[in-house]
C-alpha cells in the first residue's frame, strides 16, 4: 500500500506523467483501440519530457551563463526573482502542505471546470505545485491551523487554475485561430496587460496597417534568416560575444562561475558561439515538444470532454505559444528584460535619493523575462503587431519586476533568501493574500476563501447560460 501511495504522489508530482494521464484517460474514454492509446501516451509523455528538457537544457546552460556575465559586466547584485530557487525553500519548509494542496488543488479544479462556467483543466504541473508552495508561505505568515491553510489553499489553487486561462482565452483564439488549446501558465495578468498595452498604443492606427512581428521580411540576400532557428542562433551569439568581449576586458573568464571554466575552450569567441548554438537548440527543443504534445492532447481531451467535463478545454505551458510567432518571442523576451534593467535602475535611484528607504535591488532574471516576456510579446503582438509587441513586452517587464518587490514582504523567512517569485500571479496572489492573512482569523480566512471557490459556480447557476470565457 505504501508503495501504491508513493507512485500516486510521484506521478501528482511530475508534469510528464500527468499530461500522459491525462492523454491515456481521454484515449480509454474515447474506446481508441490499444494501439493507438499506447502510441498517443507515449507520445505525450516524451513529447513533454523534451519540452522540459529543452526548458532546463536552457536554464542551467545558456540562459544561466547569459545571467553571470550580465551581472559580472555591469557590477550589479541584488534579489534575483527566481521561481525555481525560492520554490525549493518553501517546499523544504512546508513539504506536507505543499504536496497535499497540490493535490486537493487539482481536484479542485476538476469540480470548477465540471461545475463552474469555465471548463478549463489545468496542467502545467510546475506551476501547481509552485502556486501550492506560494500559498503554503503566505497563510503561514497568518493565525491558521495547518490543516486551514490546506483546505483555504487547495480551494484558492483550484479557483486560479480554473479562471486564469478563461481570462487568457479571448486572447489566446487570437494567437492560435481556434478554441480548441488555453494557456496554463501563472503570469496570465502580465500577459493581459502586454496584450491591453499593445491595443491602447495602437488604437488609432488602420487595424489593417498594423504590421505583425512575423511579416518582417528580410532581403533577398538574408533569406536564411527566416529560419527561426537559425535568426535566434545569431542574434543570441552577437550578444553573447558582447557581453564576453566586456568581460575579458577586466578577467579571465575561467574565473567566473561559467562552463568556459570547465577547459573546454581556448577562447572566448569559440565560447560565445557555442553559447548562442546551445541557446537556439534549447528553443528547438521546446519547439519539438510542444508540437508532439499538442498533436495528442487536444485529440484525447475530446474523451475527457465528452465523459466527465462537458467542453472541457486543456491549459497548458507558456512555450505552447513559441510556435506561432518566434519573432514576438524574442522581441518580448528583449524588452521585457529592457523593463527590468529599467526598474532596477530606478530603484537603485531612490535608494541613492533616500537612505531611509533601503527597497531591495531587483536583478531581472533572465529565465522569468524570457519565457513570461516571449510570451508576452506573443500576447501584444496579436492585438498591436510590431509596435504593440515592443511597448506591451516592455511594460509587462516593468510590471513584473514591480510585483516582485512589492511581494517580498509577505514572505516571511524567505524574504531573506536572496531571491522571490518571478511571474505575475504568483505576486499578485502572495501579495493580496499575505495581507489578508493578517488581518482575518483562520476561520475567516477559510470562509472567504471557500466563498471565492463558489462564486464560478454560483455565476453560472444565475447566469443559466452555457459555460462561456471571460469577454
Amino acid at each position: 500500500m505504501q508503495h501504491i501511495l508513493i507512485i500516486i504522489q510521484e506521478i501528482f508530482m511530475t508534469p510528464a506523467l500527468i499530461m500522459g494521464g491525462v492523454t491515456l484517460i481521454g484515449l480509454l474514454l474515447q474506446k481508441k483501440p490499444a494501439d493507438q492509446v499506447i502510441r498517443g501516451t507515449a507520445t505525450a509523455v516524451v513529447g513533454f519530457v523534451l519540452l522540459t528538457a529543452g526548458s532546463d537544457f536552457l536554464q542551467s546552460g545558456a540562459l544561466r551563463e547569459f545571467g553571470v556575465l550580465f551581472n559580472y559586466d555591469f557590477h550589479i547584485q541584488g534579489v534575483v526573482p527566481n521561481m525555481e530557487a525560492v520554490s525549493s525553500l518553501g517546499i523544504r519548509f512546508y513539504a506536507m502542505e505543499v504536496s497535499t494542496m497540490m493535490f486537493l488543488g487539482m481536484i479542485a479544479n476538476l469540480i470548477l471546470a465540471r461545475f463552474g462556467r469555465f471548463p478549463y483543466i489545468f496542467l502545467t504541473g510546475h506551476h501547481i505545485l509552485y502556486m501550492a508552495c506560494l500559498l503554503a508561505v503566505v497563510f503561514h505568515q497568518g493565525n491558521m491551523e495547518s490543516w486551514q491553510i490546506v483546505v483555504a489553499g487547495s480551494l484558492i489553487l483550484g479557483l486560479f487554475m480554473t479562471c486564469m486561462p478563461a481570462m487568457a482565452q479571448p486572447f489566446m483564439r487570437g494567437i492560435t485561430k481556434g478554441d480548441k488549446i488555453a494557456l496554463g501558465h501563472f503570469s496570465t495578468l502580465g500577459y493581459i496587460t502586454a496584450g491591453k498595452v499593445a491595443e491602447l498604443v495602437t488604437r488609432r492606427m488602420d487595424r489593417e496597417k498594423i504590421r505583425s512581428t512575423e511579416e518582417i521580411r528580410f532581403p533577398s540576400k538574408l533569406s536564411f534568416m527566416r529560419d527561426s532557428t537559425v535568426e535566434l542562433f545569431l542574434l543570441m551569439t552577437g550578444m553573447f560575444l558582447i557581453l564576453c568581449r566586456i568581460a575579458v576586458f577586466r578577467t579571465d573568464l575561467s574565473l567566473l562561475d561559467l562552463s568556459y571554466r570547465s577547459g573546454e575552450y581556448g577562447h572566448w569567441i569559440t565560447y560565445a558561439v557555442i553559447q548562442g548554438a546551445k541557446f537556439a537548440a534549447g528553443i528547438y527543443m521546446i519547439l519539438a515538444g510542444v508540437r508532439l504534445v499538442v498533436a495528442e492532447i487536444v485529440p484525447a481531451f475530446k474523451g475527457i470532454a465528452k465523459k466527465l467535463v462537458p467542453h472541457a478545454k486543456p491549459a497548458v505551458d507558456c512555450p505552447i505559444l513559441f510556435s506561432y510567432a518566434p519573432n514576438a518571442v524574442m522581441i518580448g523576451f528583449f524588452m521585457s528584460f529592457l523593463g527590468g534593467i529599467t526598474t532596477m535602475l530606478v530603484i537603485m535611484q531612490l535608494n541613492l535619493w533616500s537612505r531611509n528607504l533601503a527597497l531591495p535591488v531587483i536583478v531581472p532574471g533572465v529565465v522569468a523575462h524570457f519565457f513570461c516576456g516571449g510570451s508576452a510579446g506573443v500576447f501584444a503582438n496579436s492585438k498591436g503587431g510590431v509596435r504593440g509587441c515592443i511597448a506591451g513586452s516592455y511594460v509587462q517587464g516593468i510590471l513584473i519586476s514591480v510585483l516582485s518587490l512589492l511581494v517580498m514582504p509577505v514572505l516571511g523567512t524567505l524574504n531573506l533568501s536572496g531571491t522571490c517569485f518571478s511571474d505575475a500571479d504568483f505576486c499578485a496572489v502572495g501579495i493580496v493574500f499575505g495581507h489578508l492573512t493578517t488581518r482575518f482569523t483562520g476561520g475567516q480566512m477559510l470562509g472567504f476563501c471557500l466563498c471565492c471557490f463558489l462564486l464560478p459556480i454560483v455565476f453560472r447557476i444565475f447566469r443559466k447560460k452555457p459555460a462561456v470565457e471571460i469577454p
